[in-house]
């Protein structure tokens, strides 16, 4: 197992939520670590990326100014801090990783490990 999701639940709309993803195994070695979430019926959409070594962060336009990732001293660990949060960010969110660095958003073609993911439900 590379990447484990916690935090997900149910929340009312304008609440908060932290999720974390703990890496392990070859994942930790990865360039950056993403967020994307998936609701039903759309294509898994990405949310947020870190880079491990510099901490440089990307926030996906739809989530600017509401979500923060962040990852602790040793880079294993990823947080998304998820504020306001809006019936449409509805979604199971997966943790994943990649060995590729992007500018921008990181496409999920580029991942190389995926958590099982966790699903967060607002509620309006």
């Amino acid at each position: 197992v590379h990447l484990v999701e916690s935090g997900g639940g149910l929340v009312q709309a304008g609440g908060s939520l932290r999720l974390s993803c703990i890496a392990s195994g070859r994942a930790i070695s990865s360039a950056s670590m993403c967020w994307f979430r998936q609701s039903p019926g759309k294509e898994r959409e990405f949310v947020a990326s870190i880079r491990r070594s510099t901490g440089i962060t990307y926030h996906a336009d739809s989530v600017k100014g509401r979500f923060t990732i962040s990852r602790d001293n040793a880079g294993n660990t990823v947080y998304l801090q998820m504020n306001s949060l809006e019936s449409e960010d509805t979604a199971i969110y997966y943790c994943a990783a990649s060995r590729t660095l992007f500018l921008g958003p990181t496409p999920p073609s580029a991942i190389d490990y995926w958590g099982k993911g966790t699903l967060v439900t607002v509620s309006s």
